[in-house]
């Protein structure tokens, strides 16, 4: 029997790297991303029990991953599991980020997958269409931050939103033309991954400017959610697997915060202002607000 073939985008870390041992726990051929060559080295020295390509990528040029996709097609042919997973994290007041911020976080976060989308569902597809046993599915990694507007970090959550729709559309075109090919999208909530450290893949060309105290604010209250996480990267990766086995679409780390998320939806429903994000903890939202409007 021909083994199955998953593609992990943003593998040398996180969620990309658990979810490669969950793959490679099942027996799968491994297409290993990411932009920082050590941790994709150290990743890929782990998968000696299953046959991995390693590629060091960068998800936001479209060069990069078309090189990519051809790889992948005269490796293994179609892959069965495509997990468009690298992100990377951006905080400050909307107004305060560089355009060298938002081409950052928009190519990685946003760009990466839509050339995983773009470069993949034909190849998927064309392989649906050759045989009638194979089964695809396409994972993009949301947030939280795609279904709701946490203050203070802008440019993160309008890559995480349009993520979201992207993966809806997704879903929606494949049922119109494929019962063979199933797409989700990963919504998780703080989880310790390394994420909130992704300045350190930042490329040369889109240097950082020196840090406002809104964008320090915003890096403190990130590092010390992240790391206070009480699920684990694995135990998403866990759950990505169990979405793929049972075709659900939406995968949530946090179900609780979707509570936010119908907060927010009787907004837009009821005509009404959105809703203070910092209602349930009043002291949380008075003690930012000082902050930033401290001299």
């Amino acid at each position: 029997m021909t083994r199955k073939t998953a593609v992990i985008t943003g593998a040398g870390s996180g969620f990309g790297l658990e979810t490669a041992r969950l793959a490679a726990q099942r027996g799968m051929n491994l297409v290993l991303v990411d932009v920082q060559a050590d941790a994709l080295e150290k990743a890929a020295a782990e998968f000696t029990q299953v046959e991995a390509l390693a590629r060091v990528v960068d998800v936001a040029k479209a060069d990069e991953m078309a090189a990519l996709a051809a790889a992948v097609q005269a490796r293994f042919g179609a892959p069965h599991v495509v997990f468009n997973n690298a992100g990377v994290g951006s905080g400050g007041l909307i107004w305060e980020n560089s355009l060298a911020d938002w081409e950052w976080v928009l190519g990685v976060n946003l760009m990466g997958v839509v050339h995983g989308v773009r470069l993949f569902t034909p190849m998927m597809l064309a392989a649906a269409e050759a045989d009638a046993a194979y089964r695809g599915h396409i994972v993009n990694t949301a947030s939280m931050a795609g279904l709701l507007n946490p203050p203070n970090m802008g440019v993160y959550n309008v890559s995480k939103h349009a993520v979201v729709s992207l993966s809806e559309t997704l879903y929606q075109d494949l049922a119109l033309v494929t019962n063979q090919v199933h797409a989700s999208v990963l919504c998780p909530f703080f989880v310790p991954t390394g994420i909130s450290q992704s300045h350190r893949n930042r490329p040369a060309d889109l240097p950082m400017a020196r840090p406002t105290k809104s964008q320090l604010i915003s890096q403190a209250q990130t590092d010390k959610a992240v790391s206070s996480g009480k699920l684990t990267a694995a135990d998403v990766a866990a759950l990505v697997f169990d979405a793929i086995d049972h075709r659900k679409f939406y995968i949530f780390s946090h179900p609780q915060a979707l509570a936010g998320v119908q907060t927010r939806l009787e907004d837009v429903m009821l005509n009404r202002n959105p809703t203070d994000p910092f209602a349930a903890r009043p002291d949380v939202g008075a003690a930012l607000k000082a902050r930033l409007r401290a001299d």
